[in-house]
């Protein structure tokens, strides 16, 4: 079994990977056992926002910064009420919080979430390890003895626990019932703590929520926009009943092509409508998937916030925040789809539109949290499409 370093007295962590190697390490958050794919963020801000974002549903999150805890935590900082993510991986111990604006210790807080975590890792040699041999699955262990016999049993846990492909998160994370939203952007005044007070509602978005960030929803109410959150098994009937002037196709987890299988009427359904419909990193895969392109699985994926996306229609670069470990594979795009984004790191695609239809979508994440707001204007061309159907 391969080690990747040795065991001290200090050391009551464990992290096993499926293909055997083990990287020890010291314990945060809740002790216990966790499994899930391992993959890598390098973002260098926003811990929290990342650990509640749904989209991390199966996951195991290493984090490459390696001051993570800095800023602690609070309740205004989350993309989900409850976070979903299967653990996290540090370099170093927790850093202590120096920010007004914590209210609570990210260590406190994994606990009280019940989210087993590892420090003390070589988390540069795990990312390239990743990077050199793909995603795999990993388990946790912190507390309890880490002896041979042990660790044989954490990396069978890991080569057994599913693979992400062929999982339908989505529909295991969606809201259970309807809701509504109108809580609107974070000021962006340093001197003030408090979101913004939403302009007069203009536009009624029904948004599918196969595991959205709550920041999309917020930055649609900045722009006038009333939203009404339906699950992700709303069918077209249900979802065209409510009048509304466009339709939001959410973020979410696991594999597009299996979720597809619950929701293909429904979406194609909101292709024909007329309606503007806008998807963003899973919403943009399964919309593709309804109009005939494929998925595919990457080997490590996208998850970070500096990657840079072209806009191949007027030339200019973004500056993105990103997350997902599935892509939309370009050349399947059927007649009467065009590419509008792509990634400048691998030529992946990054965005698309259907020619005559107010249809359009994005791997990447506009709203950003974390992440620059180079991206934030395809929320106006979302509304300029509703605007221009009234």
């Amino acid at each position: 079994m391969p080690m990747s370093n040795t065991a001290s007295v200090s050391k009551n962590a464990a992290l096993a990977l499926a293909d055997g190697t083990i990287f020890y390490g010291t314990g945060v958050g809740a002790k216990g056992t966790t499994c899930g794919e391992v993959c890598f963020n390098t973002s260098m801000t926003g811990y929290q926002e990342i650990i509640s974002d749904p989209s991390y549903s199966g996951q195991i999150i290493t984090f490459t910064f390696p001051h993570v805890g800095n800023v602690g935590t609070n309740n205004n900082d989350m993309e989900a009420d409850i976070p979903v993510a299967n653990g996290i991986i540090l370099n170093t111990k927790i850093t202590g919080p120096s920010s007004w604006r914590s209210t609570e210790h990210l260590d406190k807080w994994l606990k009280k979430h019940n989210l087993v975590g590892i420090s003390g890792i070589d988390t540069r040699r795990l990312t390239k390890h990743i990077r050199s041999h793909s995603a795999q699955n990993g388990a946790i262990q912190y507390g309890g003895k880490l002896d041979q016999k042990t660790l044989k049993e954490l990396v069978n846990r890991a080569k057994e626990w599913p693979k992400l492909d062929g999982m339908d998160l989505a529909n295991q994370i969606t809201c259970k019932k309807n809701f509504t939203w109108d809580i609107s952007e974070w000021s962006i005044n340093n001197y003030e703590d408090k979101y913004t007070s939403p302009p007069d509602k203009k536009f009624r978005v029904v948004a599918i929520d196969y595991g959205t960030k709550q920041n999309i929803l917020r930055s649609l109410v900045a722009r006038g926009c009333e939203i009404l959150v339906l699950p992700a098994t709303a069918n077209i009937k249900d979802i065209l009943a409510y009048a509304p002037d466009g339709i939001f196709l959410s973020n979410g987890p696991g594999d597009p092509a299996a979720t597809i299988k619950n929701v293909e009427p429904t979406i194609k359904g909101l292709i024909n409508s007329g309606k503007p419909v806008f998807g963003i990193c899973l919403g943009h895969q399964l919309l593709s998937l309804a109009l005939g392109a494929k998925t595919k699985k990457m080997p490590f994926g996208h998850r970070g916030a500096n990657h840079p996306v072209k806009d191949l229609e007027t030339g200019k670069v973004e500056i993105t925040s990103q997350n997902h470990g599935f892509e939309v594979n370009g050349n399947t795009l059927p007649e009467g789809v065009i590419a509008t984004h792509i990634s400048l790191f691998d030529g992946s695609l990054e965005g698309l539109k259907v020619i005559g239809k107010p249809v359009f979508s994005v791997q990447y994440h506009p709203e950003a949290s974390p992440g620059p707001m180079d991206s934030a204007y395809l929320f106006d061309n979302f509304v300029d499409l509703m605007e221009s159907q009234k």
